[in-house]
């Protein structure tokens, strides 16, 4: 490791990791190159796509603006660790059945947005789904077929049935 490296823990997927990091790696490229979890992607990397989102203690964060460092004590969760808990399932599956994602570089980030639109509790509306996702672009979908899917998931979470 660099000169200047600073000890890091945190939990990531519900695993505690230690490492040593240099001051200015930020927590995306920590994900990706320390931990191997290439889920998250970068695409901006100035927080305007959302194709890094991460949850930071529960909250969706941009984790290219986010140096690893300042973490430190928290607990991180991406998709990698919501799929393995089983928490986007029926999100992967509205996505899938409503044909919501075509190359896949934006849906990490995506998925990792409404499911925490979705965790807030109730059912949004389709304004308040298209707000909560503004901060991730697809280049691929137009946004509709998204929306649908997230609204059938939240509907399906909160036991209402599909529409």
């Amino acid at each position: 490791m660099a000169h200047g490296a600073v000890p890091l823990s945190l939990t990531v997927n519900g695993a505690a990791v230690s490492r040593m990091v240099a001051p200015r790696l930020t927590l995306a490229d920590f994900l990706r190159t320390e931990l191997e979890l290439t889920a998250t992607h970068l695409g901006c990397e100035m927080g305007a796509c959302g194709a890094c989102l991460v949850l930071l203690d529960g909250v969706p964060v941009h984790s290219c603006l986010v140096f690893a460092v300042q973490v430190e004590g928290q607990a991180v969760e991406t998709v990698e660790g919501l799929v393995a808990r089983g928490a986007l399932t029926r999100l992967q599956e509205a996505f899938h059945g409503r044909n919501a994602l075509q190359c896949g570089f934006c849906t990490p980030g995506m998925l990792v947005n409404a499911h925490a639109l979705i965790e807030r509790g109730g059912v949004p509306d389709r304004e308040e789904i298209r707000d909560a996702i503004s901060g991730n672009y697809c280049r691929c979908t137009g946004y509709e077929a998204i929306v649908d899917a997230i609204a059938l998931a939240a509907r399906a979470a909160n036991g209402e049935a599909a529409k």
